[in-house]
C-alpha cells in the first residue's frame, strides 16, 4: 500500500474511532439521564458500537519490516467490521419472530450468529488476552460436546442450532443482564471517572494525598495507598488504577529508601482495593445490585467498613516497613502543601461524589446518580479549574477516550454472556455447587476455603466485573445453600476476584506495577501478597461477623468485638509478618504474634480472648518494657 494511502487510511481509522467512542458515551449520558430506549435496541446497539469501537482502535497485529501496517491487517479488520454490523443488526432483526417461539434459525441466521461470535472471542483476545477466550471458546464447547464428559460434568448434550440460539439469539446469552446493566446503568459511571480524569482531579487527588501524608515516615508509601483509595472510587480498572498513580508514586517510594518490589507491592495492592472502595466499586456494585436484589445503596454501606480496615492494613504494612528500614519522614521544609487554590480546586472531585452520594440518599437510581455526577463534574470544573476554562473542548476528547473505555467492558461482558448461556442451557453451576457441598461434608469453613482457592483462579487474569461474573454464577450458590446471606456471599467472591489481580501466578496488577518500579514481576506480586494479606482475611470475617457490615444481623456488641479483634489482628499481622514494630522483632516474638492475630480472629469467644491477651501482652512489653537501641536505616 503507497504510504500516502496508508496514512489516509490511518487517520480515517483513528478519526471513525474517535466519532464512534464519542457517540457511545454520549449514549450512556443520555441513557442514565432520560432512560433506555427500547431493550433490544439498547442492548444491541451498545454491543454493535462497542465492537466496531474496538476493532477500529485496536487493529491485527500485522506489520511490514519498517513497522508500518500490512494491508491484509485492513482487509482482516474490514472484514470483521462487516460481520460484527451484520451480526448485531440481525440479532435486532429477527428477534421479535425469536421471541413467538416458532421461528427456527436456518442456515442463514446460523452462519452470521457463528460470526459475530467469532468477532466478539477475537475482541476479547485483543482487549483481555487469551485467558477470557479460552473460557468463552470453552463454554460453547462444553455445550457441544459435554455428553462425551464423565461424572458431574456430563450433560444431555445439545445440537449446534440450540446452543446458538441461546448464545446469540436470545437475552440469556452476549445480549443478556450484563450487556443490559453495562449498558442502562455502569457506562456513565466509566464516563464518569474518565471526566473526573480530564477535568484534571485525577493530579490533584495525588496532591492532596502527598500533602496528607507527608508527615508520615512511610511518605509517599502512604501517599500511594491513600490515593490509589480516592482513585479507586472512580476508576473501573486495576490496571489503570496501578499505571495512572503508580507512575508517581512508585518512583518516589523507592527513592525514600523502599526496595523497588515494596513499592511496586503497595501500589499493586492498593490500586487492588479501591475495586471494593464505594461508591463505584469498580462498576461491579451495579451488577450486585441487579443480582441480589440489595439496593445499590446498602451494598456501598456493606462494603464500606470492610475496605477501610483494608486500606488501614496497608497502612500498617507501610509503617512497619518503614520502621523495619529504619526510614524517616519527609522534612518539613521538602513536604508538598496544599495552597487554597489547591483546596478550593479539590472540590472537583468532591462535588460530584457528594452529588451521588445527594441523588441516592433522595431515592434516585444509581443511572440517574451517575448523569447528574457528570453534570457537576463538568460545571465544578468550569468555575473552579482555570486550566480547564481555557479549553473546554479537551472534554469532548475525554467523552472519547471514555467510549473505548465503555467498550472493553462491555465486549468482555459480551464473552460473558456465552459463559451465561453455556451455565443456563447446562447446568453446569448447579452441579458445581453441588460437589463443593460434597466436598466439605456441609462444613461452612472447607466451603468458604474452596470458594476462595476457586475465585483466586477463576479471577486470574480478568478485570473486576467479568471476573466477579464468572466466580458468581459457579461458587456462589452453594455458599447460599448452607444459609449464607446472598449480599455477604457476593462480597465474599468479589473481594477474592479483586485479590486474584495479585496473586501468583498470573497476577495482572503486579505485571503492571513490575516495569514502572522495575523489580521482577513475580517478587511484586508475592510481596504484594504479604502487604495485602489481611485481604484474604476479611471476607472470611464478613461471613462469620455480620455486624462488619452494617446491614446484615447487625448487633452492638458483636460490632464493637469485631472492631476490636480485627484491628488488633490487623497491627499483630503487619508486624509479625514484617518483623518490626518500634524495633526489630525476634522469631519467637513474630511467630507469637501472627498466631496472637489468627486467633483473635477465630469466632469462639475464649480463643478469641487469649489471642487478644496474649497479642496485647507483647505489644506492651516491646513498647513499654524493653528496650532496645532505635532501628538504623541499612546503609
Amino acid at each position: 500500500m503507497p504510504s500516502s494511502a496508508l496514512k489516509f487510511a490511518t487517520r480515517s481509522r483513528m478519526s471513525c474511532a474517535w466519532l464512534i467512542g464519542l457517540s457511545l458515551s454520549l449514549l450512556a449520558v443520555y441513557t442514565a439521564g432520560f432512560g433506555p430506549f427500547s431493550d433490544i435496541y439498547q442492548r444491541t446497539m451498545a454491543v454493535c458500537l462497542s465492537a466496531l469501537l474496538l476493532l477500529l482502535s485496536k487493529p491485527v497485529e500485522l506489520k511490514n519490516e519498517d513497522g508500518s501496517p500490512k494491508l491484509v491487517g485492513f482487509l482482516i479488520d474490514g472484514i470483521l467490521f462487516v460481520i460484527m454490523a451484520i451480526a448485531t443488526y440481525w440479532f435486532f432483526y429477527v428477534h421479535d419472530a425469536l421471541e413467538t417461539g416458532l421461528y427456527d434459525l436456518n442456515q442463514t441466521d446460523i452462519w452470521i450468529g457463528i460470526g459475530g461470535m467469532v468477532v466478539l472471542l477475537e475482541l476479547g483476545r485483543r482487549t483481555m488476552g487469551l485467558p477470557l477466550v479460552f473460557i468463552g471458546a470453552f463454554s460453547i464447547i462444553y455445550c457441544l460436546y459435554g455428553d462425551y464428559l464423565p461424572w458431574i460434568f456430563t450433560h444431555a448434550g445439545y445440537e449446534f442450532e440450540e446452543t446458538l440460539r441461546t448464545m446469540w439469539y436470545s437475552f440469556d446469552g452476549v445480549f443478556g443482564l450484563p450487556v443490559s446493566v453495562v449498558a442502562n446503568m455502569i457506562a456513565v459511571f466509566i464516563v464518569f471517572g474518565v471526566v473526573l480524569e480530564g477535568t484534571g482531579a485525577g493530579a490533584l487527588l495525588l496532591k492532596i494525598a502527598f500533602s496528607l501524608t507527608g508527615h508520615l515516615r512511610g511518605g509517599p508509601a502512604h501517599a500511594a495507598v491513600v490515593s490509589s483509595g480516592l482513585f479507586g472510587t472512580i476508576s473501573g480498572s486495576v490496571v489503570g488504577n496501578v499505571v495512572g498513580t503508580g507512575v508517581f508514586t512508585m518512583p518516589m517510594i523507592s527513592k525514600r529508601g523502599f526496595p523497588k518490589a515494596f513499592a511496586g507491592a503497595v501500589e499493586a495492592a492498593a490500586s487492588s482495593g479501591g475495586q471494593f472502595m464505594p461508591p463505584v466499586m469498580g462498576a461491579v456494585a451495579f451488577i450486585m445490585a441487579e443480582l441480589t436484589g440489595v439496593p445499590y445503596l446498602t451494598i456501598c454501606l456493606a462494603a464500606l467498613l470492610p475496605a477501610l480496615f483494608y486500606y488501614g492494613s496497608l497502612f500498617c504494612a507501610v509503617s512497619v516497613e518503614a520502621s523495619r528500614l529504619g526510614i524517616k519522614a519527609i522534612p518539613k521544609e521538602e513536604r508538598d502543601t496544599l495552597s487554597s487554590k489547591d483546596w478550593i480546586q479539590s472540590l472537583t472531585f468532591f462535588i460530584p461524589i457528594a452529588v451521588i452520594i445527594g441523588t441516592l440518599l433522595m431515592g434516585r437510581s444509581p443511572a440517574v446518580a451517575g448523569f447528574w455526577s457528570i453534570i457537576a463534574a463538568l460545571v465544578s470544573a468550569f468555575v473552579l479549574n482555570e486550566d480547564f476554562r481555557k479549553d473546554p473542548l479537551r472534554i469532548v476528547h475525554t467523552f472519547a477516550a471514555a467510549g473505548k473505555t465503555v467498550a472493553v467492558i462491555m465486549v468482555a461482558v459480551g464473552v460473558i454472556g456465552i459463559v451465561i448461556g453455556m451455565m443456563n442451557v447446562t447446568g453446569l453451576g448447579i452441579r458445581f455447587s453441588t460437589l463443593i457441598l460434597a466436598l466439605s461434608g456441609d462444613s461452612l469453613f472447607i466451603s468458604l476455603l474452596l470458594m476462595m482457592a476457586g475465585s483466586i483462579v477463576l479471577g486470574m487474569g480478568l478485570p473486576t466485573v467479568p471476573a466477579y461474573l464468572i466466580i458468581v454464577l459457579v461458587m456462589a450458590p452453594a455458599i447460599q445453600d448452607l444459609g449464607v446471606s446472598a449480599l455477604l456471599v457476593h462480597l465474599f467472591v468479589m473481594y477474592f476476584g479483586v485479590l486474584s489481580s495479585i496473586t501468583p501466578p498470573v497476577a495482572i496488577a503486579a505485571y503492571a506495577a513490575a516495569p514502572i518500579c522495575g523489580a521482577p514481576p513475580l517478587k511484586v506480586a508475592s510481596v504484594s501478597v504479604r502487604v495485602a494479606l489481611i485481604g484474604f482475611i476479611i471476607p472470611f470475617v464478613m461471613i462469620y461477623n455480620p455486624s462488619l457490615v452494617l446491614v446484615l444481623d447487625f448487633d452492638m456488641l458483636s460490632f464493637i468485638w469485631v472492631v476490636i479483634s480485627l484491628s488488633a489482628a490487623i497491627w499483630l499481622l503487619a508486624t509479625g509478618i514484617g518483623g518490626a514494630d518500634k524495633a526489630l522483632l525476634p522469631l519467637w516474638d513474630r511467630t507469637i504474634r501472627i498466631l496472637a492475630a489468627i486467633a483473635a480472629l477465630i469466632p469462639t469467644v475464649e480463643i478469641s480472648i487469649a489471642g487478644l491477651v496474649i497479642g496485647g501482652i507483647l505489644i506492651a512489653y516491646h513498647r513499654f518494657v524493653k528496650t532496645q537501641d532505635p532501628i538504623k536505616k541499612p546503609s
